[in-house]
Formats: C-alpha cells, structure tokens, sequence
C-alpha cells in the first residue's frame, strides 16, 4: 500500500479500500499519521543521499513546477543527475529560494566579497553605491538578519530591487565559498532567471532552446520555408553535438564552434527568425559548454522527467495539507526516484527499512558506487588556440 501510495500516486481513499478489502480496518487519519509522522529515519536518508548525489558528478540538473501545500500556490523543485532525484517544496522560486534548495535548507549565509561584485557588474547601480558595496569588499560571513541590518545601514536609501540584487549577489558569494556541503559547479536547466550566475558554469537544454523557433508561425510561404530550412540545419547540427559526446576531441571541438558561429549568423529577412536566431547567438557559451565537458547532456529532461513524476501526483491527491505532509512527500519522493535509478524495488527498500532488516545498503553508498563505476567526472577537452 505504501508502494502504491508514494510511487505510483493512488489516492488515499483507493489505498484505504485496498486495506479494508483484506480486513484491515484503520481510520483515515490514522493512515495519514502513519505516512507522514514519525519519519526522521527515511528524512535522514534522504538528506544522505542528495550530498552524495552533490558529490556523484560534475553537474546536476534542476527544473520546478507549481505544486499546492494546503490549497496555497507553492513551488515543486527537483535537482538530480543520473543517479539520483531529490524533491523540495518551497513557497516561491526566486534564486534565494533555488539556493535554499542546492544547500538542503541550511540557515542562509552572505558575503560582500569580489566574488558578489562581480555579480553585480550588470545590475544598474549608482556610483556612490558601488563604491560603498566596494569599500565594504571582504570575507566575513553573515547570517540573513545581521546582513540585512548591516546592509540598512551602509545604504539606507537602497530601492526594493537593488537592495534584492545585492542581497543575492552575496548569497551567491557565500554558496560558493561553502565548505561543509557540495557546492554545484556545473547547472544543467532551462534559460530561466532564477538560475542565472547561482553556480560558475551554467549549459542551457537544446531542447529548451529549439521551443521558441516552434512558436514562431509565419504567414508568408517564403518565411514559412525559410523556419523550417533553419530547423533542419538546427537540429542537424544538435546531432553533431551528439555524435561529438560520444568521440570528443580537440579538433572537432573547434570545428563545431565555427559551424555554431556560420549557423547562427544566418540572416533570412524575416524579422521574427532572425531575432531569435540572434538570442540563441548570445548564448554560445551555455548552449557549448558541452565541448568543454562532452559528459554532459545536452537537454534537461531528466529533470522535466522528474517534475512530471510529482505533477502526476499533484494531480490524484492535490497536495499535502501541513508542513509535516510537505516534508514527507518531499522525502518519499526522492526515495522513490533514487531507488528506481539505483535499481531498487521501491517495495522491498520500506520493508527492509520499516522491519529494520537494513539488507539493502544506504542509498548514499549506493549512489557513491555507481558514480564511481559510471566515473561521471570532469572531462575538459583542452582548446586549440
């Protein structure tokens, strides 16, 4: 019943009928204390499992929906790679709150460091300011209430939005100073502004990318041809990324760049095409980082896929009622997924859990074994010039 429940997605009154058929008689609250109380050893696994799975590869993917916790519009967010999937709800998807996530809810850290400054360079700032935040420039870590004090007083007349920025530029600073808990280098996920400059190497999903082309729907025969010529050379070129992930070298690498450079620099005349041929140009270094590191993919639909996994269950039970619910579907969750990928009946690791027979080892050092077999590490193929 508990199989059924987290894995498949089975409404409670199904799994109730299912008990009372076999004479099991139990109320429907007391079913409910049974799923979601009480559950610290299952929350401690979880929670072992994502730092390995930080730790497993040199990149991890993310994606987030909208989820309900108590009738009220939360935020469903997913990060994973090969070997594992990991589950947190939280109420919005700003990139403090994506950050909230890569550190497992850890209390918030800041810094004012060069590091914030760079992120600063594109945010409109007056000069004062900027020679302020400078001045301040160091190391020393602060807490969420002590930095927004500190801040208030360095700049009282700070706007809604820069003080924003700020406060994010220094969480970023101190996300990637952490020492105690993995910190990701490599974000594999869509074109999204939450996850803008959170990790120092960002690839963007192919996938995600070729979407707007399909939305595009011109009414002239000629730019009607002229879409699809593009897509076809698109696409064609996404399978040479393909086949390169598969014999990366040096010399292809630079072949590639250049064929990126000539296909993206095409001009059709028609304005809608070529404007959004000219955004994805601007993107070259996400959408290529591939050629640097080849173990990585070239879309994010393991996430996607992961996110569809919670949305069918949004969409048989709603969503759960209390925080104490939240958190359990947030760790049944990742239990599940991670034991799917790691080859684990999902059925057989509760009852070896609920029994205590602890036949199956911790998901952790099953993550930890499989990173090692896949060797899913950094790969840089170094430049010819």
């Amino acid at each position: 019943a508990l199989d059924m429940y987290f894995e498949v997605g089975t409404s409670e009154p199904k799994i109730l009928g299912f008990l009372h058929r076999f004479g099991l008689k139990i109320s429907k609250g007391r079913f409910s204390n049974l799923l979601i109380k009480d559950q610290e050893v299952f929350h401690n696994e979880s929670d072992a499992l994502y730092e390995s799975g930080l730790r497993s590869s040199s990149y991890q993917q993310s994606d987030s929906t909208l989820t309900r916790v108590n009738g009220q519009n939360q935020n469903y967010h997913v990060v994973c790679n090969r070997f594992y999937s990991v589950y947190r709800t939280l109420p919005h998807k700003d990139r403090l709150s994506v950050l909230d996530v890569f550190r497992n809810g850890r209390p918030r850290k800041f810094r004012l460091n060069q590091i914030a400054l760079d992120c600063l360079e594109s945010v409109q700032l007056s000069q004062a300011t900027r020679q302020t935040l400078t001045a301040c420039c160091s190391e020393l870590e602060w807490g969420e209430e002590k930095f927004q004090k500190h801040l208030t007083a360095l700049l009282p007349q700070l706007g809604h939005q820069q003080r924003k920025e700020i406060t994010d530029a220094a969480a970023i600073a101190a996300y990637w100073a952490e020492t105690d808990w993995p910190v990701i280098e490599i974000l594999l996920c869509d074109d999204a502004s939450n996850y803008n400059k959170l990790t120092r190497r960002k690839m963007l999903c192919w996938v995600h990318e070729g979407r707007p082309y399909k939305k595009l729907h011109p009414v002239v025969p000629l730019h009607r041809q002229q879409l699809d010529d593009f897509l076809k050379c698109f696409w064609d070129y996404y399978r040479e990324l393909l086949a390169y992930k598969q014999s990366p070298s040096a010399a292809e690498r630079t072949r590639l760049e250049t064929a990126f450079d000539e296909l993206f620099a095409t001009q059709t005349g028609y304005e809608a095409l070529d404007d959004r041929i000219s955004k994805t140009r601007d993107k070259k270094s996400s959408l290529l980082l591939v050629l640097e590191y080849p173990e990585l993919p070239l879309h994010n639909n393991a996430s996607e896929l992961g996110v569809r996994r919670r949305v069918r269950k949004r969409d048989v039970s709603f969503g759960p009622r209390t925080e104490t619910g939240r958190r359990a579907w947030d760790t049944f969750m990742t239990l599940a997924e991670t034991t799917r990928k790691s080859g684990v009946s999902f059925y057989t690791y509760l009852y070896d859990r609920i029994t205590g027979a602890n036949a199956i080892p911790p998901l952790a050092d099953l993550i930890t074994q499989a990173a090692d077999n896949f060797k899913l590490t950094q790969s840089s193929i170094a430049p010819t010039y």
